[in-house]
């Protein structure tokens, strides 16, 4: 056995002691089902159709951007309507992006900060259209996701756009103000209520959707996660979705993002 192959085993051993909580007596072992930040690796894919047709809705725009604060590593992304995308963003950069918080902070207001952010950017565009429930206001709506410190997700969505988040090959979206059943799939709401959770990043948490309601008119959460689950590209999993969503005669924008974790102790396993 080569001196290079006794450190990689070497290596190995050590962070699966450190895994299991073995180095040393004073160490806390991880909760069950938790994993550390440094063990987290994301990537991410995405797909916008453009609308070329004249199908009554302006593109969609999509948003990934990652923000260091000290060390607390922040992930924004989102699948945003047309007229919701910037206005959300420039909200969170700052109102919670550019006030350089710690991570407890970070923690506690990501949630309403983000609602916030929904709130205010649906109230502008209800001034702007000078409706209150017309049909412009409702078609509006956003789907996004912030990592924070690759141990937990806020999640949020407006409208028709939905976050849907896969554990185990079971769908799960943070809210239930949609329904879930195939027959319910295209009778969703064309209201404009936000709806924002917070869910804990596990070694069950395999990949999130992001999909604007092109997507959601023609197809239920689990019939999404149980299309993409064994496609590991998370861009060749989000043309998937989209193309799927064009075969079956969607009417709506077509949008969407898939980010997927992956588990260095799979890894180091293996």
């Amino acid at each position: 056995m080569g001196l290079l192959d006794i450190h990689l085993k070497l290596k190995a051993y050590q962070i699966q002691r450190f895994l299991t909580g073995n180095i040393g007596s004073k160490k806390k072992k991880f909760q069950a089902g938790r994993k550390p930040a440094w063990m987290m690796q994301l990537s991410h894919g995405h797909f916008v159709y453009e609308n070329k047709d004249g199908l009554g809705f302006d593109t969609d725009s999509v948003v990934i951007q990652r923000e260091q604060i000290q060390e607390l590593e922040l992930w924004l992304f989102g699948v945003f309507d047309a007229q919701v995308g910037d206005r959300v963003n420039k909200y969170l950069q700052s109102n919670l992006f550019d006030k350089k918080l710690n991570e407890s902070q970070i923690v506690r207001e990501a949630k309403e900060t983000t609602r916030k952010a929904y709130l205010d950017a649906r109230a502008k565009i209800r001034e702007s259209k000078k409706v209150m429930d017309g049909e412009a206001i409702m078609k509006v709506g956003s789907a996004s996701v912030m990592v924070v410190n690759g141990g937990k997700l806020v999640m949020g969505d407006m409208g028709d756009y939905r976050a849907v988040v896969c554990r185990n090959g079971v769908a799960k979206q943070t809210t239930s103000k949609h329904q879930q059943s195939a027959e319910d799939a295209s009778n969703q709401s064309k209201s404009s209520k936000v709806a924002i959770g917070i869910e804990r990043i596990d070694t069950n948490t395999e990949f999130i959707i992001l999909a604007s309601s092109g997507i959601w008119e023609v197809m239920n959460n689990q019939e999404a996660v149980n299309l993409i689950r064994y496609i590991e590209s998370p861009q060749e999993a989000s043309e998937c979705l989209a193309k799927e969503a064009l075969t079956r005669m969607s009417k709506g924008s077509i949008s969407c993002l898939v980010l997927r974790f992956e588990d260095l102790q799979n890894i180091v396993k293996s």
